[in-house]
């Protein structure tokens, strides 16, 4: 773990600077997003890992699914399907997609089911938040994984079998309504708003069309004047593309993003530290129980016992307290770091102690 680590951190702090990214990978045109759907159905063709008879929503479902096609059912008669369950449907359907296109929808387990694998989900229409149908999904799920459990109480588990996705399994229904037509502004929307990365793509815009045409607003959004010559019906989407392909350097903050259950350190690239005396050591100790067996003296009358002899050993690791010299690159911090020979999880104690001491110049964010 430890060797992994060091090499983790020397591929991520050899590159201190960070290249230029395509401004399509990291902003999108105002006004033209995902809209969200959601719908509720039936996955059924699971080999007895659906939901239980315990639960109502996926017996009440089924119930009225049969009346759909003419079977009745007697209301007292309980459902004691196992192949069935009942599951939410949940997909962003993309900017700009056309009715009859197909898209990705994500399942969801509702009830006490063991496991999705094998299912087929049923015709789920799939609404926004104004109630309006606007797709239908159905199709095999794709889990990536399995759940067994035996008879004998044994489990085997790869990934997560509760939830997974039907690849194309939606087709919309009908057109978002939205229909590309700028007058004479676009406006750039960043996913990351940052002051210094708005400045720097309306620059680079600039640059790239040897133009005034980009300016700033605020953090995460960047105003675009189409020029003249773009502005006919054809050249309004060449210009987006051009618009898409300018590369921007986006400006980093200073994070430390640590996972106590896992021992993950990811360390960004602009983390430095002030000068910092730091002393490390560990405590172990290790109990150890070995039986002993105690036989009486001959024609004593006495019982043979089986008595435990303990052993209680306590390694203290030595102690050592290192001043850590203000550091300039992450490079220096990772030596620094590791000249203290800490393993993840006593590194994220590190962290959080440079914190409260004002010395890590840098947002630490535990998950």
């Amino acid at each position: 773990m430890k060797k992994l680590l060091i090499l983790f951190l020397v591929i991520l702090f050899g590159c201190p600077v960070f290249g230029a990214v395509r401004l399509k990978d990291m902003a999108q045109i105002e006004n033209y997003s995902k809209k969200q759907v959601i719908g509720y159905g039936l996955m059924v063709g699971l080999d007895g890992s659906g939901d239980t008879r315990r639960s109502l929503m996926a017996n009440q479902s089924l119930k009225n699914m049969i009346k759909h096609f003419g079977l009745t059912l007697p209301s007292n008669v309980p459902m004691r399907v196992r192949n069935v369950a009942a599951v939410m449907v949940t997909a962003q359907i993309p900017p700009f997609l056309k009715k009859g296109n197909t898209f990705d929808v994500l399942i969801s387990s509702m009830g006490d089911a063991k496991s999705l694998e094998g299912g087929t989900l049923l015709l789920t229409p799939l609404i926004d938040r104004k109630q309006q149908v606007y797709a239908h999904a159905q199709g095999p799920i794709s889990i990536g994984g399995f759940n067994i459990e035996t008879n004998g109480g044994e489990k085997i588990r790869q990934n997560y079998a509760l939830v997974g996705r039907v690849p194309g399994g939606a087709i919309l229904e009908k057109d978002l309504g939205q229909i590309f037509k700028p007058d004479s502004m676009l406006t750039i929307s960043l996913r990351e708003p940052d002051f210094t990365t708005a400045f720097r793509t309306a620059q680079a815009i600039n640059k790239a069309f040897g133009s005034q045409i980009a300016q700033a607003m605020d953090a995460g959004r960047i105003q675009v004047r189409i020029p003249e010559s773009m502005k006919s019906a054809g050249r309004r989407v060449q210009f987006v593309a051009e618009l898409e392909k300018v590369e921007v350097t986006p400006d980093e903050l200073a994070r430390v993003v640590v996972n106590e259950r896992t021992g993950t350190i990811v360390v960004g690239a602009n983390v430095s530290i002030s000068e910092v005396a730091i002393s490390h050591g560990n405590l172990s100790v290790e109990v150890s129980a070995q039986p002993i067996i105690s036989q009486p003296a001959p024609f004593s009358r006495g019982q043979t016992v089986v008595m435990p002899q303990t052993q209680t050993q306590v390694n203290v690791q030595e102690s050592k307290l290192r001043v850590v010299n203000q550091t300039a690159s992450l490079q220096d911090l990772a030596k620094a770091l590791n000249l203290l020979g800490v393993t993840p999880r006593d590194m994220i104690a590190i962290f959080q102690a440079l914190k409260q001491a004002g010395a890590l110049k840098a947002q630490l964010i535990i998950m």
